[in-house]
């Protein structure tokens, strides 16, 4: 699940995003000694980078593609995602995590938010599986998603896919480094599958890039085999080259492409984009720890305006990895929404809004026709939210300034 950084013209140099990467000295010696070996792509450094992945995930496979969006996608056709079958998720997400169901010829739909997390709804999804198993369209894969980091009650979907019998793919792009029940995100505790993303304003980042971990060494063989057009080299899996006992030529395994097992696609990650991964996963809990330390400063500062600000609600059983912090203007007027975001960007802050509910995006308005009174919570969240700067660089002085303009904005607007 990618998120675009805002495009501000004429950005001035006091100018504050909403997220940015952190690169090392370290960092760039990585990619450095891989662009002076003999791998540039499908080398050593892509295994390297899988296996520190699922140890520090605590998953037994981790399977390195091109991004988050390939990551679901190869999710998807793992489980078996076809023509027919319903997927259904969150729609305050990037659309990344719809636009996967649609990719393999299957249906999507949404269940509305809860008004804490900000995450799908226990209730509503037990609501709408209710009716779903009465009209016989319960969804084969449901992918909730962990918005700003923090982790959906995972505990409660795995109890109802028991019942209902669907499967579970996380979507985790916001989510590295956080926890749940204090196992880490990724280990798939709850779930058949998780994905993370990779990109430039994440946690962590490869440049582009995702994964996809599971504890199924079945599901992590065939998303590696759907990374690669769904070619294999194992020669396992190989067909007989004839009807004879004769073994087949030796390029016969090296150029399998013209006769694939299976219908792939070309979602590989870069060994360069893998040593570069590597060497973050090292700072992967420093980078969670300052961001819970900014996170705590905003919240903070914005108590003695609760009346006005929400700030975000953490799950017991929840330890967010804070990709985002996200507060909301209770009871904002559509106009006083756009006023408060649009002075945030006067003043240089690139707040942003995450997300746009995906049933309001042209495409699936033009091809589905979703109403937005189906989805009250997320109609509600969309009114009054505002994603602040958050990311492991923000200085102090940065934050001060942010939480002074969004404090005298306040005072001001009301």
């Amino acid at each position: 699940m990618s998120s675009q950084p805002s495009t501000i013209q004429n950005q001035s140099t006091d100018f504050i995003p909403y997220g940015r990467q952190s690169i090392t000295p370290e960092d760039i010696a990585a990619v450095t000694r891989v662009l002076s070996s003999n791998y540039l792509t499908q080398g050593p450094a892509i295994a390297q980078f899988e296996a520190a992945l699922a140890q520090s995930c605590g998953a037994a496979h981790a399977v390195a593609v091109s991004s988050a969006t390939s990551a679901l996608h190869l999710a998807c056709l793992a489980l078996g995602v076809s023509p027919g079958d319903w997927v259904w998720t969150s729609p305050i997400s990037f659309v990344a995590s719809a636009n996967c169901a649609l990719y393999c010829g299957a249906q999507i739909d949404f269940v509305d938010i809860d008004p804490k997390t900000y995450n799908l709804s226990i209730d509503a999804l037990t609501q709408k599986l209710t009716v779903a198993q009465k009209n016989n369209t319960l969804p084969k894969v449901i992918i909730p998603v962990h918005l700003a980091g923090q982790s959906c009650d995972m505990a409660a979907i795995h109890e109802l896919s028991k019942t209902y019998g669907f499967r579970v793919i996380e979507d985790a792009s916001h989510a590295i480094g956080g926890q749940y029940q204090d196992q880490p995100v990724g280990a798939c505790q709850y779930s058949d599958l998780t994905v993370f993303s990779f990109h430039p304003v994440k946690i962590i980042t490869t440049g582009e890039g995702g994964a996809v971990l599971t504890q199924s060494a079945a599901l992590a063989e065939k998303v590696q085999e759907l990374r690669m057009h769904g070619i294999t080299r194992d020669a396992r899996k190989m067909q007989a080259y004839n009807a004879t006992d004769n073994p087949p030529p030796p390029w016969y395994y090296e150029q399998r492409h013209y006769d694939h097992p299976a219908l792939g696609i070309n979602a590989r990650m870069t060994d360069i984009q893998a040593a570069l991964g590597s060497s973050q996963l090292t700072r992967l809990s420093a980078m969670i720890v300052r961001r819970h330390q900014i996170a705590e400063t905003y919240t903070t500062a914005f108590a003695p305006y609760a009346d006005q600000i929400t700030c975000p609600w953490q799950l017991p059983e929840s330890y967010s990895a804070y990709h985002l912090y996200i507060i909301r203007l209770k009871n904002a007027t559509e106009a006083y929404h756009r006023t408060f975001f649009e002075s945030l960007r006067a003043a240089n802050i690139g707040v942003n809004l995450h997300y746009i509910p995906i049933y309001r995006h042209p495409y699936y308005q033009q091809h589905y026709g979703y109403n937005g009174v189906d989805f009250p919570k997320a109609e509600c969240y969309y009114r009054e939210a505002i994603s602040l700067p958050m990311f492991y660089g923000l200085t102090d002085e940065q934050q001060a300034r942010v939480i002074e303009t969004v404090c005298d904005l306040v005072k001001r607007l009301n």
